[in-house]
């Protein structure tokens, strides 16, 4: 540990961002031309576009088209510091920040603090589900999930037992949202379009994937019309809906659900299980409400004052995944706009001496949501406007390709979406032999362990 807490020269401003997702990013950038300096600090090297984690998972974008260096994206930004560490604690008395990183640890002291760490995959009090379903939040966890997609195709390439090659050619996906629903129409695509005729002894097209969820609809928060839209699209693709089901168990050969109107319970054998039923706010988010006297939402989230402050800790921000305020979406443009609404008071408040209680409340526009079913179709929501089929995949298209960082990204995206609709080949299906059942124990130990520390704080 240094001898005190770091402080950039100087008497300007410190601001502290943590997490360098949407939120964080957008934040430092807004504050690019304030009279401050920004630490931004970070676990990982890199800025995460999440929303297309699921086309690394199943192989159509690499990894780099979707991340990209935060120090190669704020080049040239003279007032930011980007440093690398998994924040264990924060003193909002003291103003300290206390991250680890390579079994060191370090402080950083603070003016303003933008807590931007998103949120994690909640298994609803089963967090042994997770050695045997992963989530998809991180790099890490596509690479795990694609290993595992892999692994499958290849062992029933091995086995002459039908009732084990049904098994791995079962594909269970937990949860029915935007994650699920694109997950399951990529997988059916890989299985039921991408492989060459005589590629593998068995036919590809016998795969079988399940989409659970305890909900009466598929992508819940795009209502109705669309939802049953939706809906038809992944039967047509092949997949299975299963819904008004909540998940009793989950082990290594099979996925137990129960029906929420009949209490019958059913279990399918499947090898490859994946969750996307639920999200949970980092646990940054209680260590700092429990210092301003806030009570945090049983999904982690913390309740936060109209300008997104926290409790009585007027200089202390949380924004995105991890705020409570009107029930906003956890999404990315949530975490984009509360993101450049904090930084723009923190200036206002360094520029112009604006109080605490003169600041302006954060509004959201709702820019709609949108969820891609499978090549050529997808559903669009914009408040009262709906769209579906080619025009909302068009759609989709030209607003992830907006979002990307980096020109080279949005260049080679745009060419590997473009050669995806002519060709169903996918060219990212590379996993490292012998290295998938050290990944799933130590990403199982690794979620375990987060969550006994999240229980015991």
């Amino acid at each position: 540990m240094a001898d005190r807490p770091y402080r950039p020269a100087g008497s300007r401003h410190h601001v502290v961002i943590i997490g360098a997702g949407f939120g964080g990013l957008y934040a430092a950038r807004e504050l690019a031309d304030a009279d401050v300096d920004i630490t931004l600090i970070d676990r990982t090297n890199h800025h995460l576009f999440a929303p297309l984690l699921y086309q690394v998972a199943t192989g159509l974008l690499s990894s780099g088209e979707i991340a990209v260096s935060m120090r190669q994206l704020t080049r040239g930004q003279e007032n930011l510091l980007v440093v690398r560490g998994d924040v264990q604690d924060i003193d909002t008395n003291a103003q300290v920040v206390t991250a680890k990183d390579a079994g060191e640890t370090f402080e950083y002291t603070y003016d303003s603090l933008i807590i931007a760490a998103g949120a994690g995959q909640s298994y609803f009090g089963n967090d042994h589900f997770a050695e045997f379903a992963p989530g998809l939040k991180t790099l890490d966890d596509a690479f795990e999930i694609r290993a595992r997609i892999m692994d499958a195709f290849e062992r029933a390439e091995l086995t002459d037992d039908p009732k084990e090659r049904e098994k791995l050619l079962t594909f269970a996906i937990v949860g029915a949202g935007p994650t699920g629903v694109e997950l399951a129409g990529q997988i059916a695509e890989l299985a039921h379009r991408s492989f060459d005729k005589g590629q593998y002894s068995f036919s590809p097209e016998s795969t079988r994937i399940v989409l659970i969820d305890g909900l009466p609809q598929v992508l819940p928060p795009f209502g109705k019309r669309l939802g049953k839209v939706a809906q038809r699209q992944l039967e047509r693709e092949g997949v299975t809906v299963v819904l008004n089901s909540l998940v009793t168990n989950v082990d290594a050969d099979s996925v137990t659900f129960k029906n929420t109107k009949t209490d019958e319970e059913t279990t399918i054998a499947a090898e490859t299980k994946i969750w996307s039923a639920g999200v949970e706010a980092s646990p940054l988010g209680r260590i700092v409400a429990e210092q301003a006297g806030v009570e945090v939402e049983r999904s982690g989230k913390v309740p936060v004052n109209p300008d997104c402050s926290v409790g009585d800790k007027r200089n202390v921000f949380i924004i995105g995944d991890m705020m409570s305020l009107d029930k906003l979406p956890g999404v990315a443009q949530v975490a984009i706009q509360s993101g450049e609404h904090v930084a723009k008071l923190i200036k206002e408040q360094v520029e112009h001496d604006v109080a605490p209680e003169d600041r302006d409340a954060f509004s959201y526009f709702d820019k709609g949501s949108m969820a891609i079913i499978s090549r050529f179709n997808a559903v669009v929501k914009m408040g009262k406007v709906e769209f579906t089929g080619f025009i909302g995949w068009l759609m989709w298209l030209v607003v992830h390709v907006q979002f990307l960082q980096g020109m080279r990204n949005r260049t080679v995206s745009s060419y590997t979406w473009a050669l995806n609709a002519l060709n169903p080949r996918r060219y990212n299906l590379v996993t490292t032999n012998g290295q998938l059942e050290q990944r799933i124990q130590r990403t199982a130990l690794e979620k375990l362990e987060t969550a006994e520390e999240t229980r015991e704080s």
